[in-house]
């Protein structure tokens, strides 16, 4: 276990519902240091329950709840139980988890992360964003407006926002925004009064065995909100629009075509974004944003829609656009160093990808494009194999890596191997596969040359892989300038 470094910070305690605090102090949290999984523990903190967890590795979300005042055992051991109430549980962890079993054993309560969301979200007007693609920057988009339009809401995020420094926040005010996990269903929990559906494609194929169940979910998520709420949806999306003629609750569509009630006319989204906004044809102001891409007009415009039902002022909404700086791991410039550009960024279906390439050739169309890729899940891999392959093809060189497994077993045939052999067969793209970050990283220096962009992709670890090269150039850098200084020395 690694020990607290601080006590526990009550704010906020009379939030919470009062049955629930007279019986439940002390909640644990299996996978705590996961996206979903952190943001909640830290606004139960927040709260003022006792905050235990466990994770195999102590990475950035952990260390700051550690700050916070939980207490967290790294490594997954039955007696990291024995105090709690309630156990949550990541959707990762297998029902053969040690910790679970003991649960069992004594009888605690044990429900998914979704569950104890949707505690949090009933105390609130909630906003949940969901969709294949997009949720995460479209709910911090919407947790930067609500914040600068002075509604101080409760934020629960699947990355790091920018602004707050966490991907998550305790308010005083009445609404909870939050990112909503189709992956496994949970989504299902929730009870937003209002919800931003992004896009409706075919992923989580550990989950859903096939496109209409994915679509029965969403179908499903978007009719159970109120008969007062709203659905903000992306009538761009086909899988959305497939999904339309059979939602009962009232919605508004947005998008680029002109089909939209909401839609945006793009002026430029090259290096920033700049776009006009038209709700039923009358322009409601221009946006500065300083995210590239079509991908991320789209998600402003989700964000602007929920904005509105809500009653935001269009002046505020506008403002808070203009002042949004970004989450972690999306299109996230780490750094530049000896004419090389790291960027770093989380996507891992085709469609991700596509939007993270073309954005790049986009803001800088003159510079050589190479693309580290870790793929994600044995099952995506196998069932997307295709578009996988297709995916790269404006990228000048490809370095892919084995497959990162998440909390699946191996598919026979399925690894990165086999994806490399797929995409030389249908691209011009030149690839290079390595069966191991070490091989990849001691390549590197060959590889990249002054003005090439190297984007770290997937949602795995290979970001370490741009964090160790950027630290390897600086440490290039400094020895070169100590060089030329003792050079300097020696002539004089």
């Amino acid at each position: 276990m690694i020990a607290a470094e601080g006590p526990n910070v009550p704010a906020n305690m009379d939030t919470a519902c009062p049955l629930m605090r007279s019986r439940v102090s002390t909640i644990h949290m299996i996978g705590i240091g996961g996206s979903g999984m952190s943001g909640i523990a830290e606004v139960l903190i927040n709260m003022g329950f006792t905050i235990t967890g466990s994770d195999l590795a102590a990475g950035d979300p952990v260390k700051r709840l550690l700050k916070m005042g939980a207490q967290v055992f790294i490594g997954h051991g039955a007696e990291n139980v024995t105090d709690a109430d309630v156990v949550v549980k990541s959707t990762a962890i297998a029902d053969d988890n040690p910790e679970l079993i003991k649960a069992r054993e004594l009888g605690i309560p044990i429900i998914p992360r979704a569950e104890m969301l949707a505690e949090l979200m009933r105390l609130r007007s909630g906003i949940a964003v969901a969709g294949t693609h997009g949720k995460t920057t479209t709910t911090s988009l919407l947790a930067t407006i609500f914040t600068e339009a002075g509604l101080d809401p409760t934020v629960i995020i699947g990355g790091k926002l920018n602004t707050f420094g966490s991907n998550a926040r305790l308010g005083d005010g009445q609404f909870l925004i939050a990112e909503a996990d189709e992956s496994d269903g949970s989504f299902l929990c929730l009870s937003p009064i209002i919800t931003v559906v992004t896009n409706v494609d075919m992923d989580h194929m550990d989950f859903y065995p096939d496109q209409e169940a994915i679509d029965t979910s969403f179908r499903t998520f978007m009719n159970a909100i109120p008969f007062y709420g709203m659905n903000v949806v992306c009538g761009d999306d086909p899988g959305v629009m497939r999904l339309l003629p059979s939602i009962k609750r009232p919605y508004i569509t947005y998008g680029l075509g002109k089909q939209n009630r909401l839609r945006a006319e793009i002026l430029s989204c090259e290096v920033r974004s700049l776009f006009k906004v038209f709700l039923d044809d009358e322009l409601l102001g221009e946006v500065s944003l300083a995210q590239p891409g079509k991908h991320n007009v789209l998600n402003a415009l989700g964000a602007i829609g929920v904005s509105l039902e809500a009653g935001l002022d269009k002046k505020a909404i506008l403002q808070g656009l203009s002042n949004f700086m970004g989450v972690g791991r999306r299109f996230e410039r780490k750094g530049e160093c000896k004419g090389v550009l790291v960027v770093d960024d989380y996507g891992h279906h085709p469609a991700e990808i596509r939007a993270t390439i073309e954005t790049a050739k986009a803001c800088y169309p003159t510079r050589r494009l190479v693309i580290a890729f870790q793929p994600h899940r044995f099952t995506r891999t196998q069932a997307l194999f295709g578009d996988f392959c297709k995916t790269f093809e404006l990228a000048d060189e490809l370095l892919l890596t084995e497959i990162y497994p998440a909390s699946e077993s191996p598919i026979p045939g399925v690894n990165g191997m086999s994806l490399a052999q797929g995409i030389r067969q249908v691209s011009s793209t030149k690839v290079r596969f390595y069966p191991d970050f070490e091989m990849m990283e001691n390549e590197l220096p060959n590889i990249l040359k002054p003005g090439d962009i190297f984007i770290t992709q997937g949602a795995g670890s290979i970001y370490r892989i741009g964090e160790n090269f950027l630290k390897y150039l600086e440490n290039e850098s400094e020895n070169d300038s100590a060089s030329e200084t003792a050079e300097t020395i020696t002539q004089l």
